[in-house]
């Protein structure tokens, strides 16, 4: 018997990446996986997203393990579109028991600013959201809910050298922040159900999103178009752990622990898998 056998994971921004990875792990321990994800690029985000190609790349490595996959294109920005699309996974596999809000966006150095700015909000902050809530009313007792935060969100950016210099970057560093609030205050008045809610927050993840050109320069912004090869010795700075950056499935580990009874008490917490970058931002404080 798998850990989270017998049980219905919904999971946002499964095509690739982070969400493929938990797609696949929480398979591999039994679960039966409703995957969704926008499968189109956005014009204010600087490096492609997934595809309807990757989707279905998703389903072939949930099925390989012998558990069920129900995928759908939702965009997260829209509840109604995410609504329907979950409660079609619902009919096709029976239940919900867990909830990844994984679908999430860097913005950085995006363009129109303004337009960079709504998209990555709508996407990090208001799609996690509207992905916990579209499931909440088909959740019961033992149910588990995960957002993915960010290190981000736990640095300390109260200092700003240049206001609107990039504001898809600081929306990434916003809505992550907010959505941290929102975990914690949802956990709390909704653990007498049973049910709990945590944030997991990834370092540097090496994902598309870590290795494309605006990450890249944001490591870098002293060249004009630095590369992999030119960003990736200075990721570190991020981790006080001698490390560039942590693979999906170090995430998706974590998850599973939340989700699986060996979590069952675990609610409300901002769980750092962060190689120490936390460590490097803040004095320890009991």
């Amino acid at each position: 018997m798998g850990r989270v056998a017998g049980k219905v994971a919904f999971i946002t921004g499964a095509a690739r990446g982070q969400g493929r990875s938990h797609a696949v792990r929480l398979a591999e321990e039994g679960a039966d996986i409703i995957a969704i994800d926008l499968c189109e690029s956005l014009t204010t985000v600087g490096y492609a997203l997934a595809t309807p190609e990757d989707l279905e790349e998703t389903a072939a490595l949930v099925t390989k393990t012998g558990q069920r996959c129900f995928t759908a294109k939702a965009d997260v920005r829209d509840a109604a579109q995410l609504k329907a699309a979950l409660e079609a996974g619902i009919a096709e596999l029976g239940r919900l028991d867990i909830v990844i809000a994984q679908a999430g966006i860097a913005g950085m150095k995006g363009e129109p600013q303004i337009d960079a700015w709504t998209d990555v909000i709508n996407t990090n902050l208001v799609g996690t959201i509207n992905a916990i809530q579209v499931a909440l009313p088909h959740l019961s007792e033992g149910a588990a809910i995960v957002a993915t935060g960010s290190t981000a969100a736990l640095m300390d950016t109260s200092k700003v050298d240049v206001p609107g210099k990039d504001l898809g970057g600081a929306a990434y560093v916003h809505s992550k922040r907010a959505l941290a609030s929102y975990v914690h205050d949802l956990a709390t008045h909704i653990a007498p159900r049973g049910i709990r809610v945590n944030t997991v927050h990834p370092t540097n993840c090496n994902t598309p999103m870590l290795q494309s050109e605006p990450m890249y320069r944001s490591f870098r912004p002293d060249l004009e178009h630095p590369t992999r090869a030119d960003a990736e010795p200075v990721f570190g700075v991020q981790q006080a752990m001698p490390i560039p950056y942590i693979e999906p499935e170090d995430i998706s580990n974590a998850i599973l622990f939340l989700v699986s009874d060996e979590g069952r008490y675990v609610t409300g917490v901002q769980l750092r898998v962060d190689g120490g970058g936390y460590l490097k931002w803040y004095d320890f404080k009991i």
